[in-house]
């Protein structure tokens, strides 16, 4: 077997954002498209997008040799101790399904400050010292109750538009939660987005690695963004989140880093397309899957 890491895809890859949406690509098409392209592992998307019932979930991409890598929850423990059955309501939900599939993570992304459906500024950019301490002990119970109740492990996604963005903001986070329970889906274009180096984070924090998802950033429309205070969902539909190699940062280096951490980790190519054409994901899927396995010999897709 090879020592590389596990690539896959997500529906993230073909524009889906939301359980439904018209003007996503139906989830059947997904799932055909994505063995087209040349995956085996995926991620589940948003709730309720592809079959919420286990064994229908489970004929259909076993019918099509697939298999579930994750699952994903949003969170907003910042906000207070109401925040938790919210959290614990989706985990039932998702890591209830995803488990069921084999799945052993869960990644969880933080409430953005700036809504991702409308732009509009929702709350402060940053948080003060009682949010950051509801924070990382809501994360490290939550990883705990994954743990315990589902086998399943916590992978905390920093994200544009959140809370936790930038390498101070996430190395906090780290210092602040306990890696028993609470670790990174790193996200390296998602962290790039706020000038975050990737490798630099991998080298202070190797045992706090425990997912990837791929994606790069157009670093020359980067600087706008940021200048122009353009909201994510704005950049994203903009074409912030470009197709690899033409992006930052590089990911090769990445995968080869995190290989020789754990080549059981996941690498799950996501570039953030909410808005395209139906027919726009799949031959950048496809390309993708190519330039990564040509450009590292620490990436396999089985």
């Amino acid at each position: 077997m090879s020592n590389g890491i596990r690539i896959g895809t997500a529906p993230d890859s073909w524009g889906v954002w939301f359980p439904d949406d018209p003007n996503q690509v139906p989830w059947e098409r997904f799932l055909d498209e994505v063995v087209e392209a040349g995956y085996t592992w995926i991620e589940l998307g948003p709730y309720g997008y592809l079959p919420t019932d286990p064994h229908q979930l489970e004929d259909e991409l076993g019918t099509r040799g697939l298999k579930l890598s994750a699952g994903t929850v949003f969170t907003g423990f910042h906000k207070g101790d109401d925040q938790w059955k919210r959290a614990w309501d989706q985990a039932l939900a998702v890591a209830g399904l995803a488990s069921k599939l084999g799945a052993e993570h869960l990644v969880v992304i933080p409430d953005l400050w700036r809504s991702d459906a409308t732009g509009e500024a929702l709350e402060p950019r940053t948080l003060d010292a009682d949010q950051w301490a509801k924070l990382a002990a809501a994360h490290d119970r939550l990883g705990k109750a994954l743990l315990d109740e589902f086998g399943m492990a916590q992978q905390f996604h920093s994200h544009a538009d959140s809370h936790i963005g930038t390498y101070r903001e996430v190395e906090r986070f780290l210092t602040e939660t306990d890696e028993r329970y609470t670790n990174l889906c790193l996200d390296t274009g998602h962290f790039a987005y706020y000038g975050g180096d990737n490798l630099r984070l991998i080298d202070a924090y190797p045992s706090r690695i425990g997912y990837l998802h791929l994606k790069q950033v157009d670093q020359e429309q980067l600087f706008d963004v940021l200048k122009n205070d353009v909201s994510f969902k704005d950049a994203v539909a903009d074409g912030i989140m470009i197709e690899p190699p033409n992006g930052v940062p590089p990911l090769a280096p990445i995968i080869e880093k995190v290989a020789a951490l754990d080549p059981n980790i996941f690498g799950i190519v996501e570039q953030d397309m909410y808005g395209c054409a139906v027919d726009h994901p799949f031959p950048i899927a496809q390309r993708t899957r190519e330039h990564l396995l040509s450009s590292t010999s620490a990436a396999r897709l089985d």
